[in-house]
């Protein structure tokens, strides 16, 4: 059986807004069937967003 494993393509640290969330959700919708996941966790005042591949 073939494991799903997420391949890590980039991460970028921004600063942190709420609406980063509703982006990331908005690319994940568009964009997952063309092999990509984004991801997204805060850490203080600053967020890091991921880019997977399938």
């Amino acid at each position: 059986m073939k494991e799903n494993k997420l391949e890590l393509i980039a991460k970028k640290e921004l600063r942190y807004s709420d609406e980063l969330y509703q982006l990331v959700d908005f690319l994940n919708k568009n964009l997952k069937n063309r092999g990509v996941i984004f991801g997204i966790s805060k850490e203080g005042e600053r967020a890091i967003v991921s880019i997977y591949e399938i």
